[in-house]
């Protein structure tokens, strides 16, 4: 994999005016985004100066995503790449390595945002110190102070690139801004009216950067890594955290197998529900023409739902 990767590199790199020649079809900038928060982002404030694209396929969990030899053709055909961190997509070495920096602008979406510590499960300790931050919550932008900070640094990147278009993008990105603070503001005062605070999670720790904003204590079924299956330690323990907080709904997440929420439910006589960490979407998710901040509403809907 790695030689073919390396040998379609090699013969992009070598064919004359292969990559300038795509940009200035259309006069937009070229931008591929890892994620669907930063493609979400990076499409809002480009507008109609932008062709952005997201490198996930629909529907494609990220933490198990391997880049193909042709996404890193695709790369090294764009303006700008943007990613969230090397903890989120470790994967995303591989295509940087590869990429022609004097004609790729590679844009770490998360730059200057500290992450926070997550649980390691035991049985997978070893590989996920390694692969994975040792244990570091690497869903940064459920934090919307985070997603703020984010949109800016891909702001920075537009301006950078494409300076004449200043002011447009600087207009895109502050309606953007005053969105994301309106739905951080929507998620403070709705949730703080909820009688309970313990959100439970049949699913790996992603919604931590969430809870913390918002004063919940959260607790998940699995480590950070999303291949983690819990113990039936765990699972005992997580049945009897249901029954003593008295909750009626235990939530999962999208792309990944409600399994564990349904035993859970079966288990206590609760329901599912699905909150949304926003990695990736569907396609129909897509077709529908979705957004960060509908993706987050309908967090903040079975939230007050599954709180009460």
């Amino acid at each position: 994999m790695k030689l073919l990767m390396s040998l379609l590199l090699a013969l992009l790199l070598v064919v004359p005016g292969c990559s300038s020649e795509k940009k200035q079809s259309d006069g937009k900038l070229q931008v591929v985004t890892t994620l669907f928060p930063l493609y979400d982002f990076a499409r809002t404030i480009g507008g109609d100066r932008a062709t952005v694209t997201l490198l996930l396929p629909p529907g494609v969990e990220p933490h198990s995503f391997e880049p193909r030899p042709e996404d890193v053709v695709r790369v090294n055909r764009a303006d700008l790449f943007i990613y969230t961190n090397a903890v989120m997509e470790p994967w995303a070495a591989n295509i940087i390595s590869g990429l022609d920096k004097g004609k790729v602008e590679v844009v770490e979406g998360g730059k200057g945002i500290a992450l926070m510590q997550g649980p390691v499960s035991d049985q997978h300790r070893g590989e996920h110190d390694a692969h994975e931050g040792k244990g570091m919550d690497p869903h940064i932008w459920l934090d919307f102070d985070n997603a703020r900070t984010i949109a800016i640094n891909i702001l920075a990147a537009y301006v950078a690139r494409d300076p004449a278009n200043k002011a447009f993008y600087q207009q895109n990105a502050a309606k953007l801004d005053s969105d994301l603070a309106a739905l951080d503001q929507r998620f403070k005062a709705t949730l703080a009216q909820c009688p309970k605070k313990v959100l439970l999670h049949g699913g790996h720790y992603a919604f931590g950067y969430l809870a913390r904003r918002y004063g919940l204590k959260y607790i998940s079924a699995s480590a950070v890594n999303a291949d983690a299956e819990p113990t039936p330690a765990k699972l005992a323990e997580l049945v009897q955290v249901m029954r003593r907080e008295h909750l009626g709904y235990v939530y999962t997440e999208e792309l990944l197998s409600p399994r564990i929420a349904e035993t859970i439910a079966r288990e206590t006589g609760a329901k599912v529900l699905m909150l949304r960490a926003g990695h990736n979407v569907t396609r129909d998710d897509l077709q529908r023409g979705v957004t960060f901040i509908s993706l987050m509403e309908e967090n903040l809907r079975n939230l007050k739902t599954g709180l009460q």
